[in-house]
């Protein structure tokens, strides 16, 4: 970590501090593991968006989240399902599908989920498994959204983007958290490209406690030093900087 309080102590310095935003993915009912992480930014005042699985997900995790007010909710998708065929990366919302019935499902789950959280909803996107086809990003501003959030590099496009872009996960290995070290890396790589907040993905359901302790960690360095601050997707979406990529 000493790498990153250096990053951000030279920040401190020039007076440009970095912005981070948190999202976590894949809340659909109370658990000990989502109980778990939102104590943690709870106590650490961390704005965080959980995106939230529309289809089968109700008031009991808006009874569980009542009193967490650092929290705001977004929609994932509709169902999580996959629909591609075996040959291909998972997609929920690819072209395998006509857009009308997966823009009628989006428009569901925006629905649903401003109902149940109302000023705490956030009309902002993230795809399953973080891909969506093109066209219908396009038409995603027609049903109430107002923005757009994957993972990686932004690409221009007519919504507003606001990725994830260092994952605590790792997918392709332990599938756990990934070592002190890489996350400590990229989250540096990342801040050096960009002036744009540099979104952090995370996952409570597989957290394993190498993941636990780097998010406390990270939490704790980034939480009072003045090279960084903390915003909320709210405050994300609400900026009006303009849309293009960074370099990569």
């Amino acid at each position: 970590m000493q790498e990153l309080l250096d990053e951000l102590e030279h920040r401190r310095i020039a007076g440009k501090p970095v912005r981070f935003w948190l999202r976590d993915d894949d809340a659909v009912k109370p658990s000990a593991a989502l109980s778990r992480f939102n104590t943690l930014t709870e106590r650490y005042s961390i704005p965080t968006t959980l995106a939230v699985i529309p289809e089968n997900t109700g008031k009991a995790l808006v009874e569980n989240l009542s009193h967490m007010k650092h929290i705001n909710i977004a929609v994932h998708g509709w169902s999580h399902k996959n629909h591609a065929p075996e040959n291909e990366k998972k997609q929920e919302l690819g072209s395998h599908r006509s857009s009308e019935l997966v823009l009628a499902e989006l428009s569901r789950g925006l629905s649903k989920l401003s109902a149940l959280y109302k000023d705490r909803f956030v009309p902002l996107l993230v795809p399953p498994w973080n891909r969506i086809a093109d066209d219908l990003v396009d038409s995603l501003a027609d049903i109430g959204f107002t923005g757009l959030s994957t993972f990686g590099h932004e690409k221009p496009a007519v919504i507003k983007m606001m990725n994830t872009h260092v994952d605590l996960i790792d997918w392709k290995g332990t599938r756990g958290g990934r070592e002190s070290d890489q996350l400590v890396g990229e989250f540096i790589k990342i801040m050096r490209a960009t002036e744009k907040p540099v979104g952090f993905l995370t996952h409570h359901l597989v957290h394993d406690e190498l993941a636990w302790r780097f998010i406390e960690d990270f939490f704790e360095m980034t939480k009072h030093h003045d090279g960084c601050c903390w915003m909320s997707s709210r405050e994300v979406l609400d900026e009006t900087l303009p849309n293009p990529g960074f370099p990569a």
